[in-house]
């Protein structure tokens, strides 16, 4: 299909039928849904694949039992980690590096990796990093100071963090939407879940937050409620 036909195809599907889909197509969209973009390629996320029919019917009663779940041959749980905030701040500099180091005059190599140190060793860990509310405070006071001589990004608090990172988490979920529309699978996306059973039943760690719910299969006609309907563009286009 062309992007268009993808876009024009993907709907949140409510109720699939008893049909198995492949495990290694949907792990292939997964895959490309790694490609997304991200805010400075962080990877602040993590992708659990359920196939297990009994945890496939714990988490339909995590998210509260309606049928795009009930009805679901396996489901995706996006996770956010900003946890993981050092380790993959350190990959990140370790690949920058070898960048650099490949692809840059020689002469230009010293100062640039000079820089991905400082942006990834500790730019990042000081952004990332939360207590209890204090160091995005701290933050806070930081950039408004230098944003009197020249333009920051004001938000840096713990929360605003959260929200960058679920942005991103966001933008993975639906890239593997549309590659699964692609393979002709239908998916819905759900935030009506308990989020406390959810992560006790994935064995998640206090700090992992689930940034959405993705169940997959194959549409049943009933599946789709009826024809799409979005605000009229004029009333949401803004041309300046």
């Amino acid at each position: 299909m062309t992007l268009a036909e993808i876009i024009n195809y993907r709907r949140s599907v409510r109720n699939y039928k008893n049909i198995s889909i492949e495990i290694e197509k949907v792990k292939h969209c997964l895959e490309l849904a790694t490609l997304a973009p991200n805010s400075s390629n962080m990877q602040l996320w993590e992708f659990y694949h359920i196939i297990n029919s009994d945890i496939l019917k714990e988490l339909a009663i995590a998210c509260l039992s309606q049928e795009s779940a009930t009805t679901a041959q396996q489901m995706v749980v996006f996770v956010t980690r900003q946890d993981l905030y050092k380790k993959r701040a350190k990959k990140m500099m370790e690949l920058e590096t070898f960048n650099v180091l490949k692809n840059s005059p020689v002469e230009k190599q010293e100062k640039r990796v000079k820089r991905w140190k400082m942006y990834y060793g500790k730019v990042m860990p000081f952004l990332y990093m939360r207590f209890v509310g204090i160091l995005g405070i701290v933050r806070k006071i930081a950039v408004n100071i230098v944003g009197i001589f020249r333009p920051i990004i004001y938000q840096v608090s713990e929360n605003d963090m959260r929200v960058v990172v679920h942005k991103t988490c966001a933008l993975a979920a639906q890239t593997f939407m549309l590659a699964m529309a692609n393979e002709h699978y239908d998916t819905c996306p759900m935030e009506g879940f308990d989020q406390r059973r959810v992560k006790r039943i994935l064995k998640l760690p206090y700090s992992a937050e689930i940034n959405m719910v993705i169940s997959c299969g194959i549409r049943d006609e009933k599946g789709v409620w009826g024809d799409r309907m979005r605000i009229p563009f004029d009333e949401v286009y803004r041309r300046i």
